[in-house]
């Protein structure tokens, strides 16, 4: 029986492959389409995944392909500086189209030893105490077992849909056209056209790519289509163009196109018995803030190590509840940011006043960082009870006498970052990795991290420590 199958092969489910084998999981992949897609729905990683890639050892793979951008303007695409003292060490966006992204954690995976089956759809699913039975449309019917399974796989999901769990929200109500083609109108026209048009309507853009005289445009649809998956055509492009701009820029050429809605919905729950779900099967929402790949890659660094736990025998009750106990909160605030974001950049007198007056009050460095947090996952505390202000947040990456905290994570353990030297782990050894060094950026006499970064303990007394690890770790070995 295969431990963990994981339903849709994009950035969700490639980071949750890639986190199970780190713990050994037997994980096969997916995938319905027979080849990765070229369409670019993503191009950026805010500073939470930024992060989450540095603790597995792979920002060095991102950073030659991606180019760190300021951090301003990400909230409705109201443009403020980027807050100081930011609690991060990477205060930007990591430019990198989505198709890289998807690649490079496919290569993780793969390195790791997952298993990816492309050309595979699921079409039937049922449980019982044991494992998951899944029917695939392939095969003639192809049936296989595993022990639990994800479903990582879109925001049309056919997992949730199996699992008949509610999704309830808001359909769209305005549709944006995407793609990536060749214009021939100069430089001087499209400057003037977009200062003109980006007065009132920020979901317009023409942007060089660097390749050839390739843009990615951005333009309002002239309304909301019955179905989404069907790619607009260059003629749509150029109408909408004309309607905005008075002029179709001579776009020709595409390379893809596209589209994309404002729905916002939610999962009920997160999982039903052995199947779960992760990243758009479990959220949507409008895209503005660039928060959607962010959210999912980050539902599957929460889930992984739980998961891997459950798998391995050492998972205290309730840990693997805890991931929607944790995440749910997480894809319903980021909902609420966007519908927020969408409001104000509405072309309206109404949200346009309100847009004029959150400007003025992101001038406060207060309000501005507030923001920002929201938009790269850094504020975001789980919450594990009253404690020290560490309790539940993640820990930015310190630097220690002998390095860097996050080059201590690579492994997905659990980590005890020890500066008093007086404390150990004996029995967690397997879970749990103990580090004694100190740092300057640190004001605690130790902290126990989570596989995924978060805080779990923090203080110096053994006893404490002892009752607090069985939580998180399980018991003693």
């Amino acid at each position: 029986m295969i431990d963990v199958i994981v339903a849709g092969g994009g950035p969700t489910g490639m980071m949750l492959a890639g986190e199970l084998r780190l713990h050994g999981v037997h994980v096969l992949v997916l995938e319905k389409e027979t080849e990765p897609t070229p369409v670019v729905r993503s191009r950026g990683l805010h500073a939470r995944s930024v992060e989450v890639m540095d603790q597995r050892g792979l920002l060095d793979r991102f950073l030659a392909l991606g180019r760190p951008h300021p951090l301003g303007g990400y909230f409705a695409g109201i443009s403020k500086p980027v807050p100081e003292g930011l609690d991060t060490s990477y205060p930007y966006v990591l430019s990198i189209e989505q198709p890289a992204t998807d690649r490079l954690l496919t290569e993780h995976a793969t390195e790791l030893g997952a298993e990816i089956r492309r050309g595979c759809e699921v079409v039937g699913l049922s449980q019982d105490e044991e494992g998951v039975d899944v029917e695939l449309a392939s095969g003639g019917g192809e049936r296989l077992r595993s022990r639990y399974f994800v479903g990582c796989d879109g925001g049309r999901s056919a997992v949730r849909k199996l699992l008949g769990i509610g999704f309830p929200g808001e359909p769209s109500r305005a549709e944006t056209l995407l793609g990536e083609m060749e214009l021939t109108a100069s430089q001087e026209t499209m400057n003037a056209a977009m200062a003109e048009v980006r007065k009132t309507q920020k979901r317009f853009g023409l942007m060089p790519l660097g390749d050839g005289g390739v843009y990615r445009v951005l333009v309002p649809a002239a309304g909301v289509a019955e179905d989404r998956s069907v790619p607009p055509t260059l003629e749509e492009v150029k109408q909408q163009l004309r309607e905005f701009a008075g002029t179709d820029f001579g776009v020709h050429s595409p390379r893809w196109l596209s589209r994309f809605g404002d729905a916002t919905r939610q999962a009920e729950r997160y999982r039903v018995g052995r199947v779960l779900l992760a990243g758009d099967a479990a959220h949507i929402h409008p895209p503005v803030g660039g928060q959607g790949l962010n959210l999912g890659v980050q539902d599957a660094f929460n889930l992984g190590w739980k998961l891997a736990a459950e798998i391995g025998g050492w998972a205290p009750e309730e840990l693997l509840d805890s991931y929607h106990t944790e995440r749910h909160p997480v894809a319903a605030d980021v909902l609420n940011n966007t519908r927020a974001q969408m409001e104000l950049m509405s072309t309206e007198p109404g949200p346009q006043a309100v847009r004029r007056l959150i400007s003025e009050l992101m001038d406060f460095e207060d309000v501005n960082r507030y923001l920002t947090e929201k938009i790269t996952a850094t504020g975001i505390r789980y919450d594990f009870g009253e404690g020290h202000e560490l309790l539940g947040r993640r820990l930015r990456d310190v630097r220690l006498k002998r390095g860097r905290l996050y080059e201590l994570m690579h492994g997905g353990h659990g980590l005890l970052l020890d500066q008093t030297g007086r404390l150990s782990v004996a029995g967690w050894a397997d879970r749990v990795d103990h580090v004694v060094d100190v740092s300057e950026e640190l004001d605690a006499p130790a902290v126990l991290l989570r596989p995924d970064g978060h805080v779990a303990w923090v203080g110096e007394d053994q006893q404490d420590l002892l009752d607090r690890l069985p939580r998180w770790f399980g018991a003693a070995g």
